[in-house]
């Protein structure tokens, strides 16, 4: 049987100089957030939907000549790095594509950096088949949160630096008109392992053999 597509949707990436890849460049500019003397969480709200967390230090908003808008984050535990985040590469939306095409023009600049997070997406026309719904329960108990069923083990809490899986609606998160449901797993730091970003492709067999593991698919993964 042929493998189903998977999809990197969202990279996460980490690096001591990430500003600096956007210096005297006029297609980027950079809008500080939160950092010494600043303090503005509405913004960060506004742009992202989400909470500035205690554990994010500092906080940018990158700012692209086609209207994309990135954060830009240090955390507590590694306050010398910043975490660039492109997520949202495999949605169904123009801003998927633009970002898509800024990732692979940055590709050559930051192939030495290192992914900190990734996450694999496989869409379904219509309902996720029971029998993968079946295969994920084995292992993991589901718990639903707002609009995203997430499956965790017993011995995980709520959150873990290894591995993440959830499904969720793609249709209503970006009002298409068709039914698309999402199963998403993340794959995160103590998973990559200092992966850097020329070395991702090399990841995919791992990933497609945790990911066969879950959810009993057979999947290729395509990037870009």
């Amino acid at each position: 049987m042929k493998p189903i597509t998977a999809v990197i949707d969202s990279v996460n990436i980490s690096s001591s100089k990430m500003e600096s890849y956007f210096f005297n460049n006029e297609n980027y500019s950079i809008e500080t957030v939160k950092s010494i003397g600043v303090f503005e969480p509405d913004r960060w709200v506004q742009e992202f939907k989400k909470s500035l967390t205690r554990n994010i230090v500092e906080a940018k908003i990158l700012h692209t000549s086609t209207g994309l808008m990135l954060p830009i984050k240090r955390h507590s535990r590694s306050q010398n790095m910043q975490v660039i985040e492109f997520a949202g590469l495999h949605g169904y939306t123009e801003k998927s594509t633009l970002l898509s095409e800024l990732l692979s023009d940055l590709m050559e600049l930051i192939k030495h950096e290192y992914i900190v997070r990734l996450d694999v997406a496989i869409d379904f026309k219509g309902k996720i088949p029971n029998k993968v719904i079946k295969k994920l329960c084995e292992d993991r108990e589901p718990f639903r949160f707002w609009n995203t069923t997430y499956y965790k083990s017993k011995s995980e809490k709520k959150q873990n630096n290894r591995l993440n899986i959830k499904t969720y609606s793609k249709s209503n998160k970006e009002k298409l008109g068709e039914e698309i449901n999402r199963l998403e797993f993340v794959f995160l730091r103590d998973y990559l392992k200092k992966l850097q970003v020329k070395d991702i492709e090399k990841s995919f067999k791992k990933m497609e053999k945790t990911i066969k593991r879950f959810s009993g698919l057979e999947v290729q993964i395509s990037f870009l």
